[in-house]
């Protein structure tokens, strides 16, 4: 029988460590506790949240209804020919791990997306995405459960309408739906991708020229843990922010009063500034205020010092955003789901 407790603090279960209770919660490990937990939230009628690794989440304030700690777990390769394999993991897994999976099988497509702290089913969700890559580019399909009504649903490519750290799970079906398992198209043929930021570089410097897999993952381990805070060391919730899509008219305007602006072209008319560099230009990378602030290494990340409060996590986001609208007349997003 589901285990459903009262008032439970969520702080332990996120990586910023910052929460608040939930009204109701319960860990679930299986369909049938899934089952039983949509079946009790219809009885008593309460909405259903659901928490994965709590790496890319600002709880805020009590949140009501019954939260779901999804530790549903398993991976399997389901499908394979020639040159390539369909894999399959369900949605508790560990993201990291799910990555280790596939390259001990020698399939190649996760490789760039390594060390994303998270859950496989948080993945599709936000559309991961890291060094030149995205979720969205080996995408085959997902299998939800409405928590409505229990149904389960096939969810292909153009139905996630996968946009830049977006899908149609955090807009129009938002908290609509428990994503149970996601399923990639990997290849067996190593398709690496190395011309983003320093990974090529890195390589080179280790006098690696014909990469494996195995090697990209070492590199953009190496190349994480010396720029990213570990949440087991120093509480973070990884970037916090999106970068930024311009026209090319504003990208033209910023540049000429800041002719070091990075940038990488999203198409023709359309550039994107990286969060990061607007952040630091703004003054707050290493600025701390109270108990939290953004990390000295890398702007993008918003770091709990120890004891931080959800109202002080809030307030430095709004000085955040208001900072790089003054500045730059830009609108920051925030990549973090905030409750």
């Amino acid at each position: 029988m589901l285990n459903i407790e009262k008032n439970k603090d969520l702080t332990p279960y996120t990586t910023l460590k910052i929460g608040a209770p939930a009204e109701f919660f319960a860990v679930i490990k299986s369909r049938e506790d899934l089952d039983e937990a949509i079946l009790w939230a219809k009885r008593n009628k309460k909405v259903i949240w659901v928490l994965g690794g709590g790496s890319n989440v600002l709880i805020s304030k009590k949140v009501k209804g019954l939260v779901l700690k999804n530790e549903i777990k398993g991976m399997e390769i389901k499908k394979d020919d020639a040159l390539s394999a369909i894999v399959e993991a369900e949605s508790g897994e560990s993201w990291t791990r799910f990555v280790n999976f596939t390259v001990e099988n020698n399939l190649s497509g996760l490789e760039n997306l390594f060390l994303i702290y998270g859950t496989v089913g948080a993945a599709p969700v936000q559309n991961i995405g890291a060094y030149g890559m995205e979720l969205k580019d080996v995408f085959h399909s997902l299998v939800a459960i409405d928590l409505k009504t229990g149904r389960e649903k096939i969810f292909k490519s153009a139905d996630c309408r996968f946009g830049y750290r977006d899908s149609i799970f955090k807009n129009k079906l938002k908290g609509r739906y428990f994503i149970y398992s996601v399923a990639l198209k990997l290849s067996k043929k190593p398709e690496l991708k190395l011309d983003y930021g320093s990974l090529r570089e890195k390589l080179l410097e280790q006098g690696i020229e014909n990469p494996s897999s195995r090697d990209v993952i070492a590199v953009i381990t190496e190349i994480r843990n010396s720029k990213l805070p570990n949440p087991g060391v120093l509480p973070n919730a990884g970037s916090f922010f999106k970068n930024i899509e311009v026209s090319m008219a504003v990208y033209k305007r910023l540049l000429k009063k800041y002719p070091a602006m990075p940038s990488f072209p999203v198409s023709t008319m359309r550039i994107k500034i990286p969060a990061g560099w607007l952040i630091e230009t703004a003054g707050f990378k290493g600025k701390r205020f109270q108990s939290v602030g953004m990390y000295e290494k890398q702007a993008l990340i918003f770091v709990n010092y120890g004891g931080a409060t959800a109202s002080q996590a809030t307030a430095l986001v709004k000085k955040i955003k208001v900072a790089i609208k003054k500045k730059f007349g830009l609108d920051l997003e925030e990549e973090v789901n905030i409750i």
